[in-house]
């Protein structure tokens, strides 16, 4: 099963990131883990300046941003 992990303090852009990727898998119908990591030490230790972050299977997908949800629907299909 593939694994989302959305990756950010609990800012508004973090939280509006993990609304997106809700709505692409709803849009999708796919069955994923997701998770919000908030801990500032995990956040460290995975290196991420940059927040929020995605990351799909253990690879950072995006970093800074929000991403629109057609660009999750790519990650969906392993693009």
């Amino acid at each position: 099963m593939m694994k989302i992990e959305i990756i950010g303090s609990g800012c508004p852009r973090c939280y509006e990131t993990e609304r997106r990727v809700k709505n692409a898998l709803a849009e999708t119908g796919a069955q994923v883990e997701l998770v919000h990591l908030t801990d500032p030490g995990e956040i460290a230790r995975r290196g991420l300046i940059l927040t929020p972050a995605v990351m799909v299977d253990g690879v950072i997908r995006l970093a800074g941003r929000v991403p629109c949800v057609d660009e999750v629907k790519l990650w969906l299909q392993g693009r």
